[in-house]
């Protein structure tokens, strides 16, 4: 039996479904210098407190928004001075979404982890683009894909990296609904590379307010517990200091206190389960 792929960062931090859970965590945009640092700062604080790997993520430009009104983030130049400046002082590791072949080759110059939205999970150029770029690459599981089909994912990739790991994010189900079928990180486990639980877009309600996202945030925790005790390399969740005013997915962002919480809940669970095994 092939052994389960292992991603090494800096800071001595290794992700795998068998390691300790880790944490990515922060905004899901980057609104200002100040307000992501401050934040980068505060996560670090909590996850060295909770004794638990952390990577801190944001993004430069949202390209995905419900309205052209939207506000999409500072844009890749402002946001990697931003990200690059947040991984020096804060000596954390940081990942960051990209759309565009063309963003590629520059944002891996900064970050630790490039990552592929869910909605562009199937576009081969960008994938391989990644792939060639030498740093991990986190996939997200489109809401409209089975999880047997992430594997052609990763044969897209593999000629290129094993430094991979997919994310769930939940399903389509209806209209404006998100559902999480637990089986799907089972299945993706069984390609052998380290699989995350994205525990806020989960309960995210695509376009449910009409001009922007909905969200159930009051779910997160829930959920983010059942997929511990499944078993995960990592939790994938959004963070915001005050998520009502936040300027993207605040409806599924959970602010410091709910985050503190849920750490210490589920870090016990990881433990029992990992342990177990």
């Amino acid at each position: 039996m092939n052994k389960d792929i292992k991603i090494k960062l800096k800071n001595s931090i290794t992700i795998s479904n068998n390691s300790p859970l880790s944490v990515i965590a922060g905004p899901c945009v980057i609104e200002s210098k100040k307000q992501t640092f401050d934040l980068a700062k505060k996560l670090k604080d909590i996850c060295s407190k909770a004794k638990i790997n952390f990577v801190f993520k944001a993004s430069y430009d949202k390209a995905n928004r419900s309205s052209i009104n939207s506000y999409r983030g500072p844009g890749i130049d402002e946001g990697l001075d931003i990200l690059a400046e947040i991984k020096k002082e804060l000596k954390v590791p940081v990942l960051t979404d990209v759309h565009c072949c063309c963003d590629v080759k520059k944002v891996a110059q900064v970050v630790d982890i490039i990552q592929i939205p869910a909605f562009l999970c199937r576009q081969t150029d960008l994938v391989v683009e990644c792939a060639k770029s030498g740093l991990p690459v986190n996939v997200k599981k489109g809401q409209f894909l089975a999880p047997e089909d992430m594997i052609q994912v990763v044969n897209k990739m593999k000629g290129f990296t094993n430094n991979i790991s997919l994310t769930e994010r939940g399903t389509s189900f209806g209209y404006r609904n998100l559902v999480v079928d637990y089986r799907a990180i089972e299945i993706m486990k069984q390609f052998r590379y380290p699989v995350i639980f994205d525990a806020t877009h989960s309960v995210q309600r695509p376009g449910g307010l009409g001009f922007a996202s909905g969200g159930d945030r009051q779910y997160v925790l829930p959920l983010a517990k059942a997929a511990c005790a499944v078993g995960v390399a990592a939790l994938f969740v959004e963070v915001h200091q005050n998520p009502e005013k936040a300027l993207s997915d605040g409806a599924n962002s959970v602010d410091l206190n709910m985050f503190k919480n849920m750490l210490n809940k589920v870090i016990k669970i990881d433990e029992i389960v990992k342990r177990i095994k």
